[in-house]
C-alpha cells in the first residue's frame, strides 16, 4: 500500500521535517483536477494574473512591529519553460539551516519592502535588480516562529540570470521549473495547538520545500493556474 506521507526515494531532501506525533494527509493540489496543458502558464500569464488581482492581504500584525521582511519570488523563461529561483540557505546559520527559501530578510531602517527584496537577492546570489519587473505581491505572511511579517514580492526577469550564492547565507542556488513544482505538491495536516494545520510540501529531487516558502509558492501557483486567488495563502 502506497503511503500518502512518502514522496518516494528520490525526492527525499536533506531538510529536517520537525514533523508532530499527530500527522495525516492532506488536501489534494488546488489544480489536481486540471489538465498538464490547463496548468502550464508563462510570464504573460502572471502578468495578467497579478494585473487583475487586488492588494494583497496584509498581515494582522502590519503597524504593530518595527519591522518586517521581505522575499522575492523571481521568474523567468528558458528553452521555453517557467522556471522559479529557489535558494538552499547555509547549513551553519543560526536558524532555518539547510532550507529552501527565496532570497530575501529583515527590512533596514528607512527601506521599503521591495527595496529589501531587491537588496537581499543582491546579497545572496548576486541578481542583478535592473532588469527585475516587480509583477505584483502575494499576501503577506506571518508566521508562529516570528514576531515579524513577510512581504512576498513576484517578479519577472529578461531570461536565465547568472547568479552566485553568497557562501555565508546561501549553499546553492536552485533554478526549479514550474512544471516540477505543479507536479509535486502536497499537503499534511499537523496538530498542534487544539486543531490541525495544513502544511505544504514541495518534493523536488534532492530537496524538500515546505512551511512558509512553500506556502507562498502554492499560492503563486495556484494565481498562475486560476485555482487561488486572495485570501488562499493556505498557511498559519
Amino acid at each position: 500500500m502506497t503511503d500518502p506521507l512518502d514522496p518516494g526515494p528520490r525526492r527525499v531532501g536533506r531538510q529536517v521535517i520537525p514533523r508532530p506525533d499527530r500527522v495525516r494527509p492532506g488536501a489534494p493540489p488546488p489544480w489536481a483536477e486540471l489538465s498538464p496543458a490547463e496548468r502550464r502558464f508563462g510570464l504573460a500569464e502572471l502578468r495578467d494574473a497579478f494585473g487583475r488581482l487586488g492588494p494583497p492581504v496584509r498581515s494582522p500584525r502590519e503597524g504593530s512591529v518595527d519591522r518586517a521582511a521581505a522575499v522575492l519570488a523571481a521568474l523567468y523563461e528558458h528553452h521555453d519553460e517557467l522556471h522559479v529561483v529557489l535558494t538552499r540557505r547555509a547549513a551553519d546559520l543560526r536558524v532555518h539551516r539547510g532550507e529552501v527559501a527565496f532570497p530575501g530578510g529583515r527590512q533596514d531602517p528607512g527601506e521599503d519592502l521591495w527595496g529589501t527584496a531587491l537588496r537581499e537577492a543582491a546579497e545572496e546570489v548576486a541578481l542583478d535588480g535592473s532588469g527585475v519587473e516587480l509583477l505584483g505581491e502575494l499576501d503577506h505572511l506571518s508566521t508562529v516562529s516570528s514576531d515579524s511579517f513577510i512581504a512576498p514580492y513576484v517578479a519577472a526577469l529578461p531570461g536565465r540570470p547568472e547568479l552566485r550564492p553568497n557562501p555565508g547565507e546561501v549553499d546553492a542556488v536552485l533554478h526549479v521549473p514550474v512544471r516540477e513544482l505543479l507536479d509535486h505538491e502536497r499537503e499534511e495536516r499537523w496538530w498542534f495547538g487544539d486543531r490541525y494545520h495544513p502544511i505544504v510540501f514541495f518534493d523536488l529531487v534532492g530537496d524538500t520545500v515546505w512551511g512558509a516558502t512553500a506556502a507562498m509558492l502554492r499560492q503563486l501557483l495556484g494565481i498562475g493556474t486560476g485555482t487561488l486567488g486572495r485570501g488562499d495563502l493556505g498557511h498559519d
